[in-house]
């Protein structure tokens, strides 16, 4: 991005962004004035509850300029919990230039949408020389709903002034969303890593629409605006435009699916704030119930029915890829404890579901392991016995027999049952949603292709390096583009509660399913 290689290499992702502030910020503070990012407007679904910033950072840009609204259509709408999914939701979206009085409208009706409420503005600028996106500014607006009621379909429409949603010829441009149940209910819900933008990635989204999941998981390597993705200033080819892309293609999806991410390598841009998430954090609005919002705005639990779901960052423990590493200073695998013992000791609390980006297991022959993650964090899982742990970083689909204690507890082959409370924990990488696809060094073995080996040449990133290692965990291995399926369906007490699990190829096939379950409480 600007920063010469040699001394990139010797520098965190705090010191690449003091650098290129340094290098940028006097030049384009003499083009025009500075903006902060963070909270120009806000507000919440009732009087009296309020929207929070969510940007700390400051970024330097022109003078704002705005167009006559009428020619302005927003884009990118995408939706998020906040902390309590039954009565809170987060609607996002983006405008290609500034626009006056953005807001939102919403009901229980689509002619109905009296509710106006004023939206947030987060303005990215990013100046010519950081990468290749010239001098360019992102217009991104949230309006955080609160005080919603569980298991209710709201209509909403954003707009600004000029451009009216609930305007008659305006009424097409509508989203919905549902809040989550007061109670446990079935319910499914999605995931993958490492999208990008591509026509694999559409596709895959289009069979996703078609799953009707409650909400999406994304873990990590979300638009690839860094394409080189190892958190340093030379990374090459970065574009912040590519999000404008990545959110008009994932609009049909995300405007009325809430798109959780968990942040990856890629996600790191050093330009917007010393922990590289400034970007991220101008572009989506997450659960603020992390350890340490500042740093990790990735790092977030939600609960939906009976499974809580827990997003980890790690490049905070990531060997292979150091640019955060240590980052929390250990309050990240604190929290994730806490999250843990309590989700675990929670009557209304069956699954605990776990997704991050790097992977504790895979045997690619691009990044295979993380031995940050081994050595941090599946302790944990197994203290805990976490039921499913989702991954991405590696572009294929690959899933793990029962796993405890870094052995194989029991084989499970497709269509097996698994018992965390007795047996283990199962890891899937479902890293190919849309990016170039990596490599195995064993054959692929999938539903109805199934091709068992004993064991498989592969390697872990540590500390001092890579060191080889031959597993026998890998069950499943399909090297082309798919995501994943959760089925979630609660059961009485005593009775066992299930996780169907899925994998989903683009081309619709399923390659592997299993279930795990556990006796409901």
């Amino acid at each position: 991005m600007g920063v010469p290689e040699k001394l990139a290499a010797r520098m965190s992702m705090a010191e690449q962004h003091e650098y290129l502030r340094a290098r940028f910020s006097r030049r384009t503070m003499i083009r025009g004035g500075a903006v902060t990012l963070g909270a120009v407007a806000g507000g919440a679904f009732v009087p009296g509850a309020t929207a929070q910033a969510a940007v700390p950072t400051q970024s330097t840009a022109p003078a704002v300029e705005t167009v006559d609204g009428a020619l302005v259509a927003p884009f990118g709408r995408h939706l998020a919990y906040g902390s309590d999914p039954r009565t809170e939701m987060t609607v996002s979206w983006q405008v290609p230039v500034a626009v006056k009085k953005p807001f939102i409208r919403i009901g229980a009706h689509p002619w109905d949408l009296s509710r106006k409420i004023e939206a947030e503005v987060r303005a990215l600028y990013t100046p010519a020389g950081v990468g290749a996106s010239g001098d360019h500014t992102q217009y991104y607006l949230h309006a955080k709903l609160t005080h919603l009621r569980p298991g209710r379909t709201y209509y909403y429409g954003v707009g600004h002034e000029g451009f009216d949603p609930a305007s008659p010829h305006l009424l097409g441009t509508l989203g919905t969303f549902t809040t989550a149940p007061a109670h446990k209910a079935p319910f499914t819900f999605t995931a993958f890593g490492d999208q990008g933008v591509s026509y694999h990635a559409l596709a895959n989204d289009s069979l996703i629409l078609g799953q009707n999941p409650a909400f999406h998981l994304h873990a990590g390597d979300i638009a690839y605006g860094d394409p080189s993705g190892a958190g340093k200033t030379t990374d090459t080819g970065f574009d912040s435009r590519t999000w404008d892309q990545f959110l008009y293609q994932t609009e049909s999806v995300a405007k009325q699916i809430p798109w959780m991410v968990s942040y990856g390598n890629h996600d790191m841009e050093a330009w917007y704030s010393p922990n590289g998430y400034g970007g991220e954090e101008a572009r989506w609005t997450l659960p603020d119930n992390g350890p340490d919002a500042k740093n990790l705005p990735g790092v977030y639990s939600f609960v939906y029915g009976n499974t809580a779901i827990v997003s980890l960052d790690p490049n905070d423990v990531s060997f292979e890829i150091p640019a955060n590493l240590g980052i929390s200073g250990g309050t990240q695998t604190k929290w994730f404890e806490a999250q843990l013992k309590k989700f675990r000791a929670s009557k209304d609390i069956d699954f605990i579901i776990v997704f991050f980006h790097h992977c504790a297991y895979c045997t690619s022959t691009a990044h295979a392991s993380e031995g940050g993650v081994r050595q941090e964090w599946v302790p944990l899982f197994d203290k805990y016995q976490v039921d499913l742990v989702i991954n991405g970083h590696n572009h294929q689909y690959e899933r793990t027999d029962v796993i405890k204690g870094n052995e194989v507890t029991k084989k499970l082959p497709i269509g097996g049952t698994a018992y965390p409370e007795t047996e283990g924990v199962v890891y899937v990488t479902a890293g190919a949603a849309g990016r170039s696809l990596y490599a195995f060094t064993a054959p692929d073995s999938y539903e109805g292709h199934e091709h068992e080996v004993d064991s498989v040449a592969s390697f872990i990133n540590l500390k001092d390096g890579k060191q080889n290692e031959t597993v026998t965990w890998s069950r499943v291995r399909y090297l082309n583009y798919s995501f994943l399926r959760v089925d979630v369906t609660p059961a009485p007490k005593g009775r066992y509660t299930t996780l169907k699990v899925q994998g989903i190829a683009e081309t619709g096939d399923r390659i592997d399913h299993f279930t795990v379950a556990r006796k409901a409480k």
